[in-house]
């Protein structure tokens, strides 16, 4: 194995690559189950914004429009998710698996003219004096934008959920919906509108996958990504700033297991394939055996007002 092939400037570079689409889906999914809204439909969400981002992306020649018509269409699936369990009182989990399934099939539906097609990606930023440091500027600071709003989406929610009334209300709804409705807060139309953000959310992370990271559509390409991002809020105890924290170790493991298959690593391929879904599951086993996680307390229960 010769571990002096692998380049950290570009390991580095890459894991921020790497973790993106992960972190996008994460915080988004971070803010639902905040509201008390358990939706295990990330991977379908995830999987529509990657081919309608597409999509759109080749028939206009833009990744922004492919981005913002990514965002949309998620926010719309997510929407009816919304609908089913809020409105209709559908079970969570159920309804999430079912937004899952609809998801793969939509996207195999949309994406099959697609196939084997070329987009067009987002453009490296400059970003003056930052991007022109020796080494670190190359790592850090010679990114595509979708990179640096990720991490200014985390830093937003962040501020949002602790500084913020609307914060505040998001919270209670999510640790406490009846005490929410007896203050006249409007419980479903804070989970609604918390869902759609995670829909969103979702989207961008999709997209981000089929124009940035692989600029191509492949069916399946999401590969769980959307299962991952769900660990990672757990592992993360709902909170935004160890959510990015544990997409960027998702997306190193990722990126060091396929450097150290390019080193000629004396490991099975399939096990270092394996290893970033071995490594999270590893993680959720010691969290889950910690006892008490930070879950929002009203997490996955049904409201009703007359409850």
């Amino acid at each position: 194995m010769d571990l002096s092939s692998i380049n950290p400037i570009l390991l580095i570079a890459s894991i921020m690559v790497s973790a993106t689409p992960i972190l996008l889906a994460a915080i988004g999914e971070m803010v639902v189950e905040k509201s008390g809204v358990l939706n295990l439909g990330v991977e379908g969400m995830m999987i529509t914004g990657a081919v309608v981002g597409f999509a759109v992306a080749v028939n206009t020649g833009s990744p922004g429009l492919g981005f913002v018509a990514a965002a949309l269409a998620s926010a719309l699936l997510s929407l009816s998710f919304g609908f089913l369990t809020q409105y209709l009182l559908s079970n969570q989990v159920a309804t999430g698996l079912g937004l899952t399934l609809v998801g793969l099939g939509l996207s195999s539906l949309i994406g099959k003219p697609y196939e084997g097609m070329k987009s067009v990606t987002l453009p490296k930023l400059h970003i003056p004096l930052l991007s022109d440091i020796p080494v670190l500027g190359r790592m850090l600071f010679s990114h595509d934008i979708m990179v640096y709003l990720s991490l200014a989406l985390v830093v937003c929610v962040w501020a949002f959920l602790k500084y913020t009334r609307a914060g505040l209300i998001l919270r209670a709804v999510g640790e406490s919906h009846d005490s929410a409705h007896a203050l006249g807060y409007k419980v479903v139309w804070v989970r609604l509108m918390a869902i759609v953000f995670g829909g969103a959310c979702a989207g961008l992370g999709g997209a981000y996958l089929s124009l940035v990271r692989v600029p191509q559509w492949t069916e399946g390409m999401t590969a769980g990504a959307g299962w991952i991002a769900l660990a990672i809020v757990v592992f993360a105890s709902w909170r935004a700033g160890r959510v990015a924290v544990g997409a960027y170790l998702f997306g190193g493991v990722t990126v060091l297991q396929l450097n150290l298959q390019a080193a000629g690593a004396n490991v099975p391929v399939a096990l270092l394939s394996a290893s970033p879904y071995l490594i999270t599951i590893l993680v959720l086993v010691i969290i889950s055996a910690r006892g008490a996680h930070g879950a929002p307390a009203s997490l996955g229960r049904a409201f009703h007002a007359s409850s």
